[in-house]
């Protein structure tokens, strides 16, 4: 009997809460015409037809928006869409457009809307700023969940730190980030350059709502498979520390890190400026300015993640089960090495074998698959490294790029054949420090976590 009563309540509450949501909505377009908005940049075309936004491309214009006068801080945001299958678009959320910045661009968080074939719809982008925070590769029901040539729905939650979001009723981003705490919000209409083919395509959004008055009463929940993705410089979340993971460098200082084959930080080469962890230019050569960088502490079986960012023609690399032991002289320390490089600039991309020198491969033994993806240099990119047991994974932005497994025979055959073949029992520690190498260019890191697995 209690347990009905129980239930009875908690469907009265719900109910309850439902009807409070939905006197707190209010209309965001009033369905008549452009009041409380503002057009922002390009000159694409915007118009109101049967209660709908409609914008249609105009050919040499560059991005363009249709912007709210008001800003908004914390909210739950509704719309429909309805977007031509050749054009790219996306809703912009707590954006701003400043004379100082980049002469009035627009820039801040983009809901997507992609009805490529990559499908990243509901997926957060930076606009003008620091590009994909929360892409869809990892989120395969939200990427089937977009409807081409149809009406789809979306829900956007910003509150506090937290962005999420869902497209059709299917749960897609989960993003943490701090640059922004309000805004503006912004219709899209993307550029098409001079491509003739793209001219008077359009983009139309009708039911746009929003709710400002307690939205944290009235969070959709997220299921934990839709993974949580902190956008914040060197910081964890919640959730990540109760998974069991740790910061390697805590933003600002040189603990919990050593020179190799020193019991010091080096006193020059590496610089630690706007939250990132930095080795300078030097010769281009192994550990010939400040040196590589070790942990203090070692590690077995682990989940490591790291961005890095690369220069023009930059070399450095990642190394784990690190033996400082076998070269305490000229070069780098030894140990299995994430390859970070600059594939299109640097000659050692061409060395090697069969490209088992590119960034992401297991340096001179294992080449990444053609399928990674690299972001150019000046922007960041996400690694990670798996070992458990002895089978190891090397991931690039999300995608699984090197499989292998440490200790057998054809792992001792790979090392044979590579520069690594005279260090004896070479990759084969059961624990080692994790390095950060210094080869003479300059490369950026941040986010540098582990886990003991």
């Amino acid at each position: 009997m209690k347990n009905l009563l129980f239930i009875i309540l908690a469907i009265i509450q719900g109910f309850s809460a439902t009807l409070n949501a939905q006197e707190n909505w209010e209309m965001l377009f009033n369905g008549k015409n452009f009041k409380g908005w503002k057009q922002h940049n390009g000159s694409a075309k915007y118009a109101v037809k049967d209660g709908m936004i409609v914008g249609t491309t105009v050919v040499g214009s560059p991005n363009s928006f249709l912007c709210t006068v008001k800003n908004y801080g914390d909210f739950i945001l509704e719309y429909d869409v309805w977007v031509d299958p050749n054009l790219n678009s996306g809703v912009q959320i707590r954006s701003h457009s400043y004379k100082e910045y980049q002469n009035g661009r627009v820039h801040g968080y983009q809901i997507e809307i992609d009805p490529s074939a990559r499908a990243w719809s509901a997926g957060i982008y930076d606009e003008a700023r620091r590009a994909w925070l929360y892409p869809l590769e990892n989120n395969l029901p939200a990427q089937k969940a977009f409807r081409q040539n149809e009406w789809n729905h979306y829900r956007v939650e910003a509150i506090g730190k937290t962005l999420r979001t869902w497209i059709n009723g299917v749960p897609a981003a989960n993003l943490i980030d701090d640059m922004d705490s309000s805004g503006f919000i912004a219709l899209q209409v993307h550029g098409v350059g001079n491509d003739l083919s793209k001219a008077g395509i359009q983009v139309k959004w009708k039911n746009l709502r929003i709710l400002t008055r307690e939205p944290g009463k009235y969070r959709a929940s997220m299921p934990e498979s839709v993974r949580e993705i902190s956008a914040i410089p060197n910081f964890l979340t919640s959730k990540e520390i109760s998974e069991g993971w740790k910061l390697l460098w805590d933003g600002k200082s040189t603990k919990g890190w050593r020179g190799a084959n020193k019991t010091g930080f080096p006193e020059k080469g590496w610089e630690i400026r706007d939250r990132m962890l930095t080795v300078l230019d030097g010769t281009g050569g192994e550990s010939t300015n400040g040196g590589d960088i070790v942990t203090t502490e070692v590690f077995g079986e682990f989940d490591l993640m790291f961005d890095f960012m690369l220069t023009p023609g930059a070399n450095s690399g990642v190394k784990y089960y690190v033996n400082e032991t076998l070269n305490q002289g000229i070069g780098s320390a030894i140990g299995l090495e994430f390859q970070l490089l600059d594939d299109d600039k640097h000659p050692d991309a061409k060395l090697g074998v069969g490209g088992n020198r590119t960034c992401g491969g297991l340096y001179d033994l294992i080449p990444p698959l053609a399928v990674r993806q690299v972001n150019p240099p000046g922007q960041w990119n996400t690694g990670r490294i798996v070992s458990k047991g002895n089978h190891v994974e090397h991931w690039l932005n999300g995608i699984k790029i090197v499989e292998y497994d440490r200790v057998t025979q054809m792992y001792r055959a790979l090392v044979q054949k590579s520069k690594y073949a005279g260090y004896p029992s070479f990759g084969e520690l059961e624990k080692g420090p994790i390095l950060l190498q210094d080869h003479g260019n300059r490369v950026s890191f941040k986010n540098i976590k582990i886990r003991n697995l």
